[in-house]
């Protein structure tokens, strides 16, 4: 018979093992002060993706923030996941595209990092892109309240990147 105290110690040895063998899940990132999200690599499995599909870091189109509230004004978003849409090819992936990632509203301005792509006529493929516009146009509205924003235009510029920053 083994002793209980040996079962517990090799217990415990394992569950250290797997915890320390499992990796973080896309858009689980420590958050800075501000309410902003850490830097945060690429999957590899993306970068990957990327290359096969021709997709360039700076490659860029246009898409609505929230597929439910697509061409409204004012936009309401909340933080965690979401679904947007392409509204224009960036490069192979066509108008109609599902983008999913998350969104933090935490700072001044909202981040939205984006980790999975819907072709209309594929499966989810895994990419690395950020929803981007200049003059301050992803500012949050003053009536914007605690773990939501709200926002003047309903889309923005989406954007490859090989790591966010």
């Amino acid at each position: 018979m083994v002793p209980s105290l040996v079962i517990r110690s090799c217990s415990l040895l394992l569950l250290g093992f797997l915890a320390g063998c499992a990796t973080t899940a896309p858009g689980n990132v420590s958050v800075r002060s501000d309410g902003t999200p850490e830097p945060e690599a690429c999957s590899e499995e993306a970068l990957k993706a990327m290359r096969i599909l021709g997709l360039q870091v700076s490659d860029g189109a246009t898409m609505e923030f929230d597929v439910n509230q697509a061409d409204t004004s004012p936009v309401y978003l909340r933080e965690g996941p979401i679904e947007s849409e392409l509204n224009n090819s960036l490069g192979p992936l066509y108008p109609g595209t599902l983008m999913y990632g998350r969104i933090w509203t935490g700072g001044t301005q909202v981040v939205i990092r984006y980790y999975e792509a819907k072709p209309p006529d594929r499966e989810r493929l895994p990419l690395c892109a950020v929803a981007r516009s200049s003059k301050g146009q992803l500012r949050k509205m003053k009536d914007s309240k605690p773990g939501m924003a709200t926002m003047e235009f309903s889309g923005s510029g989406v954007y490859i990147v090989d790591g966010f920053r």
